[in-house]
């Protein structure tokens, strides 16, 4: 057996219910198959760096376990056509590495106007 984690990035809208469900089938499906299941981190709702389907955050899992490359194949399969499932991403997990989510990055305000006119021709100094 081989031990993995898969971030999961869920669908904002989808109720807390319908999360904690996911999460259940995926812990299911390895433990079906013979793994292991070590962990689940809710991280909680991030700002994406850019949207996926018109959205501009997502609520993040990170899964850990261990199991047979098979049954990884197998989960990655199923969250690719589970609705609220927007993303997720398996890796071989390395020993002793953190499982801390990332610390959010400062929220930057937008740009209402722009200081120069790209329409105005610049000044000559002749």
């Amino acid at each position: 057996m081989t031990d993995y984690e898969i971030l999961l990035m869920l669908d904002p809208e989808v109720p807390e219910e319908r999360q904690t469900e996911i999460v259940t089938r995926v812990r299911e499906a390895i433990e079906r198959d013979g793994g292991r299941w070590d962990n689940e981190e809710a991280w909680g709702r991030r700002r994406l760096a850019y949207e996926i389907d018109h959205k501009p955050e997502g609520v993040y899992h990170l899964l850990t376990f261990a199991a047979e490359p098979a049954t990884l194949d197998e989960v990655s399969r199923v969250l690719k056509i589970t609705d609220g499932v927007m993303r997720h991403m398996a890796v071989r997990r390395v020993k002793g590495a953190s499982t801390r989510p990332p610390e959010p990055g400062p929220e930057v305000p937008v740009a209402t106007a722009a200081s120069t006119s790209q329409d105005s021709e610049p000044e000559s100094t002749a």
